[in-house]
């Protein structure tokens, strides 16, 4: 993937990240805290069917794409199995006699439940959708497909500020559901060559069966990491309170700017990575890419410790401790994103199993510190549960690597994930005060002097793009 192609794939999730950091305190001034834990709640029940229903074939149809002629018919032998399951689960929920939205948000609503199955069936149809831009290479077409409904959410959320409408949750549901619907008719426009034909295409059944073989092991994992990504907010809704979990996802909205750099890193690494391995090229080069992750790491993560007292001033006076939690849940994206460089041996070498481990040990760590956290701590206490286990996750992963592949040096690696690491469990159960700028200033600059040669490196990069582009414009 070349640099232009790599740059539109990142206008999405740059321009997505920048428009939620615009939105948040928005709806934070307009919704109380309960009702964003509520839109919490939409948005995990959502992944997981995305992640359950879709049977891991969305994952089939990118191993399959190139080598399969016919593209409709794999686009209709991916999506009709999950779909039908999907039905049925849905029936089933309309007609039992619980009723969802009081599951999952505490308000027994007709509306609020019809809303929630359309946002499911929305999203699903989306996912497919999208998977065909994603393997065209058409990322300005994916990128303005992600970007157009979080600005739709945002003109939405200004016009009840503008209408004076009631601050419910009905009305941010609404919202949401909105922004999906935008969501599915840009993709449906965007594919119509693609999709249109799928409904009249013929499906290979051996190369369906095939398939169904090679994703269905895929779920495991799949559900592993949803559990080890969304159990605290569950934990939040079942044993706290609705406060709490809003409270919590607003500290994660903020912490989750750094999954731009993850999509990015992830949109480039694995393809150059494995291409090196093929190639034979020395592991040295790899270990550099790692210590210049590790370094983005210190980075940002101590830039958030340094100005994580900002947070208050654009939020209401009920958030005032996102500012602390913001900063053990740093550890998610940032520790995952390590991982994938750290963790490249267990591709390489074909050990997907140690991945799979890797999740399902952090999955049950983060259940039991949650289940004696949250209790005591709330929404502070799912997030250091969170960033410990993340932090065991990052570790298997990468010590399996290191055993598997070579074995790489990363014990300077640690010393900094760990201080960064404690450091923000600290700060989330004791005020420091002006303490904290000096304490993640200092790791700064040491992270700066300890991979000097990547700092070195990263800084003549930017200076000569810099005096480049001036050169340009004279």
């Amino acid at each position: 993937m070349n640099p232009r192609k790599v740059l539109a794939f990142s206008v999405g999730p740059i321009g997505a990240a920048v428009l939620g950091l615009i939105t948040l305190p928005i709806v934070a001034w307009l919704f109380s805290p309960e009702d964003i834990g509520r839109l919490t709640m939409l948005n995990v029940t959502i992944s997981f069917a995305l992640l359950l229903f879709s049977l891991g074939l969305d994952q089939a149809y990118v191993r399959e794409f190139h080598e399969v002629q016919d593209k409709p018919g794999l686009l209709k032998a991916v999506f009709i199995p999950g779909f039908l399951i999907l039905l049925v689960a849905l029936v089933a929920v309309i007609l039992s006699p619980w009723s969802i939205s009081e599951v999952l948000f505490g308000m027994d609503s007709l509306l609020l439940s019809g809303l929630m199955v359309l946002a499911i069936l929305l999203s699903f149809f989306s996912r497919f959708l999208s998977l065909i831009l994603r393997m065209q290479e058409r990322g300005l077409a994916f990128s303005m497909s992600q970007l157009l409904p979080k600005l739709l959410f945002l003109v939405i959320v200004l016009g009840y500020m503008w209408l004076g409408a009631a601050a419910i949750f009905e009305n941010l549901m609404l919202a949401n559901v909105l922004a999906l619907s935008l969501v599915f008719m840009v993709y449906a426009w965007n594919t119509r060559k693609d999709w249109i034909p799928a409904l009249t295409a013929t499906i290979d059944k051996a190369k369906q069966n095939q398939m169904i073989r090679y994703a269905i092991p895929l779920i495991g994992s799949g559900v592993a990491f949803w559990g080890l990504t969304t159990m605290d907010k569950v934990f939040l809704r079942t044993i706290s309170s609705f406060e709490e979990l809003g409270i919590y996802s607003v500290a994660v909205s903020f912490a989750g700017a750094a999954l731009v750099f993850q999509a990015i890193f992830s949109t480039i690494w694995a393809p150059v990575v494995y291409k090196w391995a093929s190639e034979g090229v020395d592991p040295k080069k790899i270990k550099n890419v790692m210590d210049f992750v590790t370094l983005a790491v210190i980075l940002i993560w101590s830039l958030a410790g340094m100005f994580s007292w900002v947070v208050p001033y654009i939020l209401p006076p009920e958030y005032i401790s996102v500012q602390y939690i913001l900063l053990a849940a740093m550890a998610y994206p940032l520790l995952y994103t390590l991982s994938e460089s750290t963790g490249v041996g267990i591709g390489i070498q074909r050990k997907t199993m140690f991945s799979l481990l890797a999740a399902m040990v952090a999955l049950v760590f983060n259940a039991i510190a949650n289940w004696f956290l949250i209790p005591i701590y709330g929404a502070a206490g799912a997030a250091m549960g969170s960033a410990l286990a993340f932090f065991i996750f990052f570790t298997i992963r990468t010590e399996a690597s290191s055993k598997l592949w070579v074995n790489f040096e990363r014990w300077r690696m640690y010393g900094f994930i760990l201080l960064l690491l404690v450091l923000s469990l600290l700060i989330n159960l004791i005020d420091v005060g002006l303490l904290q700028i000096i304490f993640y200033s200092t790791v700064l600059l040491i992270g700066l002097i300890a991979f000097k040669t990547q700092s070195t490196q990263a800084y003549s990069f930017v200076v000569e793009k810099v005096i480049k582009r001036l050169k340009n414009k004279s």
